[in-house]
């Protein structure tokens, strides 16, 4: 099998997980294999923050259009985005799209199953499966509503309209615009701005807000409660606590347990 993932983890401890499967990282069986690998990894023993690029020209095009033979192949390859989008989500740290050039289909569900999204100027998203005559399968019509809402999710989705960067911005599909040759880098800086904080609240806040959203407003209450007392059992919340009284607020300097 060739290597279409490769992970980089540099000295801030933000992993960046890089696709490479010429020529427009289009997701295929083999490549969400092994990023699923390395995203279950990343959950068992997660880095600081992650950052997930396509590299300096294009996102990911879509998913591998070959493989679309008939309903049997079809949902084996849906299940193979949701177990590796899925481990995307479920790593309990920050996770960055770096989103230069396309993020289509498959490429735009790769982005929303990421926590956060920095998009080069000249990026586009969307869903355009409904142009082949399908619909998404790897997440599209369920993270892009709970993202960006219903109405504007259906109108893109149904469509099969390209979003621009500057439009993906307004409408909450994007939280930063850079220049196309900062991308990665804007991604990795923001990504070490997490992985310098502390990191066990981040994925007990993560984790409050994504099942919190899938629930009733009780359930997510209930849900946030339990969270937020678990979060007082960690190092950092002594560290931080101590730091207010000592400093001031934002001038704790956490150890990430």
């Amino acid at each position: 099998m060739d290597k279409y993932v490769d992970v980089a983890l540099d000295d801030h401890n933000v992993a960046t997980i890089t696709l490479r499967r010429p020529k427009i990282n289009a997701l295929s069986s083999d490549l969400l294999i092994q990023l699923a690998e390395v995203a279950e990894g990343f959950i068992q023993s997660p880095p600081g923050a992650v950052v997930i690029s396509g590299g300096p020209k294009i996102f990911a095009a879509g998913a591998e259009i070959t493989e679309f033979k008939d309903p049997a192949k079809a949902l084996e390859l849906g299940r193979l985005f949701h177990r590796a989008l899925g481990a995307l989500a479920a790593i309990p740290r920050v996770t960055v799209a770096a989103v230069n050039g396309y993020a289509l289909g498959g490429g735009c569900e790769l982005a929303l199953a990421c926590d956060l999204r920095v998009a080069g100027e000249h990026a586009k998203f969307g869903q355009p499966e409904i142009l082949l005559g399908i619909i998404p399968g790897g997440g599209g019509t369920q993270r892009l509503p709970r993202l960006i809402g219903v109405s504007r999710a259906k109108e893109i989705i149904l469509s099969g309209r390209q979003v621009s960067a500057q439009e993906a911005l307004t409408i909450g599909l994007c939280n930063r615009v850079v220049k196309d040759e900062d991308v990665e880098k804007e991604a990795i800086s923001w990504a070490r701005s997490f992985a310098s904080g502390a990191l066990v609240a981040q994925g007990l806040a993560k984790e409050a807000i994504d099942r919190g959203v899938e629930s009733s407003l009780e359930s997510g209450l209930s849900v946030e409660l339990s969270a937020f007392a678990q979060s007082f059992s960690t190092e950092d919340s002594k560290i931080g606590i101590s730091s207010f009284f000592e400093n001031g607020p934002g001038k704790a300097v956490f150890v990430g347990r």
